[in-house]
């Protein structure tokens, strides 16, 4: 099995925990705060780790307060990674974290989001079976370096925008389909970007942009799945979850799925994992389960 590429950023996650988010000139109490992992990349390439599947982080780690925590945290965790050290300062991402598990994140973009083309260059494409990537690194300038990369390297890809598909330079985001991603999002996701309703339309809508399977989450009621391949809709329930903290669910799901997929699981088990797993997660704080 070759490695998976997981390509984006690893931030310093502010977690705050506050009943409510305020409004405008508004005053609340903050219950607690703490400093923790996270990034998408970051995130996933720990969900594929956590099934001892071989992966690459290939994350920028610049300089500042922010970079040597994350830089410090990355050794202690022994994360198979690229020493990407630009001088640029890291930023980091404020999440608020409400009652019921929702959040919010305010994030400071820094050296962990944009990458440079001497970088890919070093990579070796006949090392990797797929890449994973998502829309923050590909929203920004440097965005159309990963994707030169990935369409010269003829890499499989596995693309999870967030909410920025609908935000990502529509040119850029044509050129990311074309690289026939299998995509992952969420209901609100799909059925926003498609102007329709029918999550199941809305994979179809996607499909027909992407040419590959597409994947979406919908929470308490699982995650669902339009085969390239054979055209079958799947769906898979959610599993009970009491939940705490809903930060990293979309990326446990799909580093998960990516896992199952390179361990040779079918379509309907990778789903069945990613929504264990993900239902998991939002049951404790933060975004990374720990081996048992």
């Amino acid at each position: 099995m070759k490695k998976v590429l997981v390509i984006g950023s690893t931030v310093a996650d502010i977690i705050i925990r506050l009943d409510k988010i305020p409004t405008t000139g508004g005053d609340v109490n903050v219950r607690w705060q703490k400093m923790s992992m996270g990034g998408c990349a970051f995130n996933v390439s720990q969900a594929i780790a956590y099934f001892n599947v071989p992966y690459l982080l290939f994350s920028p780690t610049g300089s500042g307060i922010y970079a040597d925590y994350i830089r410090k945290e990355l050794e202690k965790m022994h994360v198979e990674r690229a020493e990407l050290n630009p001088e640029e300062p890291n930023g980091c991402c404020y999440c608020l974290v409400e009652d019921g598990g929702e959040r919010t994140f305010i994030c400071e973009h820094g050296a962990e989001y944009r990458f440079k083309k001497e970088w890919c260059d070093k990579l070796n494409p006949a090392d990797f079976d797929c890449a994973y990537i998502c829309g923050l690194e590909m929203e920004e300038h440097t965005g159309d370096i990963v994707i030169n990369f990935l369409r010269e390297s003829e890499i499989p890809v596995y693309f999870a925008p967030g909410p920025r598909i609908n935000e990502i330079e529509k040119s850029k985001l044509s050129r990311i389909f074309s690289l026939r991603p299998i995509l992952h999002v969420n209901k609100t996701e799909a059925t926003t970007f498609t102007k329709t309703d029918s999550i199941k339309k809305a994979a179809e809508l996607l499909m027909e942009l992407t040419n590959n399977t597409v994947v979406i989450t919908d929470g308490e009621n699982g995650s669902c799945c339009l085969s390239h391949d054979d055209g079958i809709w799947y769906e898979v329930p959610a599993f009970k979850a009491e939940v705490v903290d809903t930060i990293g669910a979309g990326d446990s799901h799909i580093g998960t799925f990516i896992a199952q997929r390179q361990l040779g699981r079918g379509l309907a088990e990778a789903l069945t994992e990613a929504n264990r797993i993900s239902s998991l997660v939002v049951q404790r704080e933060g975004a990374r389960l720990e081996k048992p």
